[in-house]
């Protein structure tokens, strides 16, 4: 999948693949809009939306309830350093979720293909053409 990325404006940047446009800006105090999520953000909601994918998978493969289900993401900062220091992921389980599978959720959520390349990080290249 090649994604190609716009500049619509302002510090907004679009990115564009599979017939699908991603927008982003910056928050106002860095010079932006604030008219969609900044590419960070949506870097954390990548995490969040892949952890809470593989919940609901889980539960779907074993017909549990996924009423009330939820997953939280809170980014933990090392302002010192200005980086994300840890990411706090929370799974709010159903009413009555089976206390068997409490461990197992979390192994599952715990797969999550975003964090897994994090974890292991390829190879970057940049070029100019």
């Amino acid at each position: 999948m090649k994604m190609e990325v716009g500049f619509p404006g302002g510090v907004a940047v679009t990115a564009r693949f599979k017939g699908f446009m991603v927008p982003t800006d910056q928050p106002k105090d860095a010079g932006g809009g604030e008219s969609a999520p900044s590419p960070f953000e949506l870097f954390l909601a990548s995490l969040a939306t892949c952890a809470g994918f593989f919940a609901l998978r889980f539960c779907q493969s074993r017909k549990l309830p996924t009423e009330g289900l939820e997953v939280e993401l809170e980014p933990g900062w090392d302002a010192a350093a200005h980086r994300l220091a840890k990411v706090r992921i929370s799974v709010k389980l159903p009413a009555g979720f089976p206390d068997k599978y409490r461990g197992a959720i979390l192994k599952a959520v715990d797969q999550c293909a975003v964090k897994r390349v994090l974890l292991d990080p390829p190879a970057f290249e940049v070029s100019a053409v």
